[in-house]
């Protein structure tokens, strides 16, 4: 997945979203009571629209990653394969914070509409490109896009649906990931071999067309203008974006210091800490990087799933296509069970009889993750199936599902409710940094140990054999981060002094 944030429906909204009015149903919605369905007369036009957008955003995430080993070797730019990821999470995290504010001032119809338009242009600028370095500043463009997307969803939710119908829309999100999961590896394969990987970034610009006809005119019917149009208009945050900025700046230095391997790299690298460290102070709460008990803990526990995840699924299809002479579309198949076990794991940490043993879940779950990334690259020995690796994967979904949502309920069950947004939005930099940190470390090492030589096998069914250590080097490392992440899960409670 390129992005992980719309897996989890409803907890990862900026701190903007829920702070203050937008937290609320708004204006329009107040009136509303127990009654309706997010189907019914007032509704359906606006939730098939929103819908539709986390559907376009979910079957692209899952489409691009099957197709990017071909675009990286045509590209020359295998080396450079792990900024092709991080580069989306990178912008996204400013897009969510400028999303936020922009949609508490004057409504979300405005961040949703440039975002979608960012979205699409960044697909074509990728679908077009004739350079990895041009490949990569059109997934910068669309991270952005995505970015102002997802937070302007989250406060459409807020003010257009009545309370006890948010369930059910977040639950439509969350659900909307299990289709793409398993149609959009296939989709995305067969497009690449018969029609060339261009195909699959700018076939989908042309399908924003019907969400946006959909969802716009019902936004602006329901959900348009400030929370509370009497109230005076709320300034801007320059800090927060300036930290946003900075954060954003910060890990795009880093990444590239870590794919340039030479001295000189030292310098932006430096800059890059420069802007990271006092960036990531000023967001995430105290104690976070030491994992104090409680809050910082649930959410540095975030960001180390998340990351690690991420960082070791980008190069699941590369490792198959390479290695083992799978065709890109058998080897996009292989994570396409763990959409089915990321809901399935969701599901059961959500039964009510699961609450006691929340903790424990969680760090079951992050077991289970560090198991399966520990167990893909043993498919770098021939004598071991690669189905192997879809089996890992689907466990590893299982894990992630349960451990993803619980952060999410642990937050808002530590945070006094004036805290909830602040609290929601460091969840958010948490995930997204780390995803852009891991990747980093992950493409870096992976460029070290000569993964550039691999691509030359990726427009071949026949295995090269050359290189696995450079995919261990990924592999091995990010299962020794999800480990230390379950130990970080056993720190979730409250202090005892609390």
């Amino acid at each position: 997945m390129s992005a992980l944030e719309p897996r989890e429906a409803g907890a990862d909204v900026d701190v903007d979203v829920t702070d203050g009015p937008a937290h609320s149903p708004g204006p329009r919605a107040a009136h509303a009571d127990t009654k309706g369905s997010v189907l019914d007369g007032d509704h359906r036009a606006l939730s098939v629209g929103i819908v539709a957008v986390v559907l376009l955003i979910a079957f692209e995430a899952t489409a691009v990653g099957t197709a990017m080993p071909v675009a990286a070797r045509e590209l020359n730019g295998v080396s450079l394969y792990a900024f092709a990821f991080s580069s989306y999470f990178t912008t996204s995290l400013f897009g969510m914070v400028l999303a936020g504010q922009w949609s508490d001032r004057s409504g979300p119809l405005a961040s949703l509409a440039t975002g979608m338009s960012a979205f699409a242009a960044g697909l074509v600028l990728s679908g077009t490109a004739g350079t990895m370095w041009l490949f990569i500043l059109g997934r910068a463009v669309q991270g952005l896009g995505g970015g102002l997307v997802i937070v302007a969803l989250y406060v459409v939710v807020s003010r257009a649906y009545a309370e006890h119908l948010r369930p059910a829309i977040m639950a439509a999100f969350a659900a909307s990931w299990v289709i793409p999961s398993v149609v959009g590896p296939l989709a995305s394969g067969t497009i690449t071999e018969h029609l060339g990987w261009r195909w699959v970034f700018v076939g989908i610009p042309a399908l924003v067309v019907f969400p946006l006809a959909l969802a716009l005119p019902a936004i602006r019917r329901t959900a348009s203008g400030p929370a509370d149009p009497e109230a005076p208009v709320a300034p801007w945050d320059r800090r927060r974006i300036r930290l946003a900025l900075a954060i954003s700046a910060g890990a795009a230095l880093l990444q590239y210091a870590g794919q340039e391997l030479r001295w000189l790299s030292l310098l932006p690298a430096a800059a890059g800490l420069a802007l990271l460290v006092p960036a990531v102070r000023g967001l995430l709460p105290r104690g976070t990087v030491r994992a104090a008990r409680g809050l910082p803990s649930v959410i540095l526990l975030r960001g180390i799933a998340a990351g690690s995840f991420i960082a070791a699924e980008s190069f699941v299809p590369l490792m198959l296509v390479t290695q083992r002479g799978l065709s890109v579309t058998l080897a996009g198949l292989s994570l396409a069970a763990g959409g089915l076990t990321w809901a399935l794991g969701s599901w059961i940490q959500a039964r009510p009889w699961t609450e006691p043993y929340r903790e424990r879940l969680v760090v079951l779950g992050m077991v289970l993750v560090a198991l399966a990334i520990a167990a893909a690259p043993s498919v770098l020995i021939t004598a071991v199936p690669v189905w192997v690796v879809a089996a890992a994967w689907g466990l590893g979904c299982l894990g992630m599902g349960a451990v993803i949502s619980s952060t999410s309920v642990l937050l808002l069950k530590l945070s006094a409710p004036e805290e909830a947004g602040a609290n929601s939005a460091a969840l958010q930099i948490s995930d997204g940094l780390s995803n852009v940190l891991l990747l980093a470390v992950g493409g870096a090492a992976f460029a070290a140990l000569g993964g550039g030589a691999v691509g030359h096998a990726v427009n071949s069914h026949a295995s090269t054999g050359s290189h696995p250590a450079a995919f261990a080097a990924v592999f091995l490392p990010m299962a020794g981060v999800a480990a230390a992440g379950a130990w970080v899960a056993t720190r979730l409670g409250e202090p005892k002094n609390a």
